[in-house]
Order: C-alpha cells, then sequence, then structure tokens
C-alpha cells in the first residue's frame, strides 16, 4: 500500500534488530558485556518477499531501531513512519478465531 517512490528507496534495505534496542526504549540500559554480547544486533531485509506468491511485506517491530548505511536519526523516523503506514486500520488483519480454524 505504499507509494511507488517510498517502495523503491526501501526495497534493498537492511535493518538493525536488537533486543538491546527495544529494551532500552523503555529504560533498560544497564546490562553487563556478557549480555551485550549475547544479544547482538540481527540483520534483516526490510522489505521480504513471499516465496510462493510473490507478495511482499514489511518485516517491521519493535526490536528495529536502525537501518544499514543511514543514520540514526533519519533510519528512526523512516521505521517510525513505515510502522505508522502499516499499522493503520485497513493494513490490518484481525482474526476472529471460531472452532476448527485449526
Amino acid at each position: 500500500a505504499l507509494d511507488d517512490e517510498t517502495k523503491a528507496e526501501i526495497e534493498d534495505m537492511i535493518c538493525e534488530h536488537s533486543l538491546m534496542y527495544s529494551r532500552g526504549s523503555l529504560g533498560f540500559l544497564d546490562y553487563t558485556d556478557e549480555e551485550k554480547a549475547m544479544f547482538k544486533p540481527v540483520l534483516q531485509r526490510l522489505v521480504r518477499t513471499h516465496p510462493v506468491h510473490g507478495r511482499k511485506s514489511l518485516s517491521l517491530s519493535s526490536h528495529a531501531g536502525a537501518i544499514r548505511d543511514m543514520s540514526m536519526p533519519e533510519a528512526r523516523l523512516l521505521l517510525r513512519d513505515l510502522t505508522e503506514h502499516a499499522t493503520q486500520g485497513e493494513c490490518v488483519y484481525v482474526h476472529k478465531w471460531t472452532v476448527h480454524d485449526l
């Protein structure tokens, strides 16, 4: 549902997902060197393509706090904007479970 310019801009971006970032946003900042080593950031593509039907989706989470080759402020603004876009009502699926759904 993004405009074509944004789709082209973000197509090859790589995000840094970090438990330290998401917990730090909540005020948890005191980690030992061992904990820091254990929770090193993980790189993930921002845009993923489904292998069967080819549809693209954004890989966003509270752990995404940086984008490779982008300044921190610019990356965080972009991630915030994409998250706001992705969580609009028309972009969100809500399942109402019923008996025998699985």
